[in-house]
């Protein structure tokens, strides 16, 4: 079984594979057919063939092992033929297998297992990786980690794939994954990784076929892909500004047009990551960066799902920049969820956080719009909603923005306070409402007073208008039941519910 799992290598072309090649699905999967392999050594001095050895080397090319064999443990051999030792090893393990059926090639998988461990050992090490080790292993990377996933059957459509019942989906291949995982951020974060070389490697088509892993639905695989791609980022400087753009075009594929996605919540922590090392002034990129990506993805049903990293990134943009406030402001009121109870209360809860860190000039500019939506807020039926716009009557900064700002916020909060007041039917919302009537009350007794009988003015107002229109209706059918009717007299006749469709 050993020998026909080693001669499903392929075979390597020398000095002619290029990056590209380097990571296309070359390698065999265990159960194809092995490929015929000739040894090309020869005795320099007679110039005749010698007799190939009954090791697993004989599968591998001669150029590139140099007779070594893979199995043996890397203390066994010479330090000057451990890089062979280790391309030999890195070979091996481009022969995949099938985990779904936990039965088959028992021993070729445990001899797989085995040589990731010890190439995890040895890129722990100090030794310095050469071209064709460095070729080898992004290769072994590609063959293993780079596949494409089956269609997701689970109904996102009608929850935003925010149903609690729906359990992580966990690849039966992962312990066997983990470790090349490991193996390949060992790889990346070594210092003796020449990132000069390595970049020829691990470029743009590389980093894209990472970045689609993301879309995994184990979240144990996408965990090691933050990390790893977060270390990428950090050691090929050339590559920061594709990757930002990648990441960004996986952002607006999720917000106009699939709004399904699993990675979005990892993929915006390592953003979180990168814009806390943004350079002050902000770039223009960067700040379209908030317009067009941060603020829409408060659009899509399943927020909840990634809130918290969205979050974050957005109070990193405000800190770098407070002149930021008034936009994220104006962005969240544009996005307002009407009817998602719990996505208002997330817009609330993130609202306060940038109401903790606006200053005086940006809270003037979006006072009026904001508070006409707090307003609403306090008047919801759901009682959570109402509780918690009350609530920000509790953080002692908004307050004093309130107070400075009381001549233009209190005549557009007082009626939703009084309508409260008066008739909503959740007793906690009702005292947080009196409580604070008594606060505007005591910041400005005279302003509140006049607000107030401004407030009952209007009411009657309005209300002497719904009485007129009531009389009216009722002049209206009272002359219409006087009316005799006759054969050719038009009738007003309310529509059947149950209206036939064409």
């Amino acid at each position: 079984m050993l020998k026909q799992f080693l001669s499903k290598l392929p075979r390597k072309s020398g000095k002619s594979d290029s990056p590209e090649l380097a990571r296309s699905n070359s390698c065999t999967t265990a159960g194809s057919t092995p490929q015929p392999h000739r040894s090309n050594s020869f005795n320099s001095g007679s110039g005749r063939p010698c007799a190939p050895k009954r090791t697993s080397s004989a599968v591998f090319p001669a150029s590139v092992v140099a007779g070594i064999e893979p199995l043996l443990p890397f203390k066994d051999v010479p330090s000057s033929e451990r890089l062979n030792l280790f391309v030999s090893k890195v070979s091996l393990c481009c022969v995949t297998f099938d985990f779904t059926d936990p039965t088959k090639n028992l021993i070729e998988k445990d001899v797989k297992r085995q040589t990731l461990l010890e190439l995890l050992d040895f890129v722990s090490g100090s030794v310095r990786f050469s071209e064709p080790a460095i070729l080898a292993m992004c290769r072994m990377c590609a063959v293993n980690l780079f596949r494409v996933f089956p269609p997701n059957y689970r109904s996102t459509s009608s929850n935003g794939g925010e149903n609690d019942d729906d359990e992580p989906m966990f690849d039966p291949a992962w312990p066997h994954l983990q470790i090349v995982y490991d193996v390949l951020l060992k790889f990346i974060t070594s210092s003796c990784l020449d990132a000069k070389v390595a970049k020829k490697y691990i470029d743009h088509s590389f980093i894209l076929r990472l970045l689609d892993l993301f879309d995994s639905e184990d979240p144990r695989e996408r965990d090691c892909l933050k990390t790893i791609l977060h270390r990428v980022y950090g050691k090929f400087m050339v590559h920061r500004p594709f990757i930002r753009k990648a990441i960004s075009n996986i952002f607006y594929r999720f917000v106009f047009e699939t709004e399904r996605h699993n990675g979005i919540a990892e993929l915006l922590e390592i953003f979180g990551s990168i814009i806390s090392g943004f350079a002050l002034p902000l770039k223009e990129e960067h700040k379209i960066f908030l317009w067009r990506v941060l603020i829409p993805l408060h659009k899509p049903k399943s927020l909840g799902l990634y809130f918290q990293q969205l979050s974050y990134c957005v109070s990193q943009f405000i800190e770098k920049e407070p002149k930021l406030c008034s936009t994220v402001v104006g962005g969240l009121l544009k996005y307002w969820p009407i009817t998602n109870s719990q996505k208002e209360l997330m817009f609330l809860g993130e609202l306060e956080e940038i109401l903790e860190a606006i200053n005086m000039v940006e809270f003037q500019k979006v006072t009026v719009p904001l508070f006409w939506r707090i307003g609403y807020c306090i008047n919801s039926f759901h009682f959570q909603v109402a509780e918690r716009a009350l609530f920000f009557w509790n953080n002692d900064q908004i307050v004093n923005l309130i107070a400075h700002n009381r001549h233009v916020i209190l005549p557009i909060i007082l009626p939703a306070l009084e309508k409260n007041a008066q008739n909503h039917w959740n007793h906690a919302v009702l005292n947080l409402t009196i409580n604070v009537r008594k606060m505007f009350m005591e910041m400005d007794d005279q302003l509140f007073m006049f607000c107030h009988t401004h407030f009952k003015e209007e009411e009657a107002k309005l209300s002497i208008l719904a009485e007129k229109r009531k009389e009216a209706w009722e002049r209206l059918e009272n002359a219409a039941s006087r009316q005799p009717i006759t054969g050719n007299t038009a009738v007003l006749v309310t529509p059947l519910a149950t209206s036939i469709a064409y």
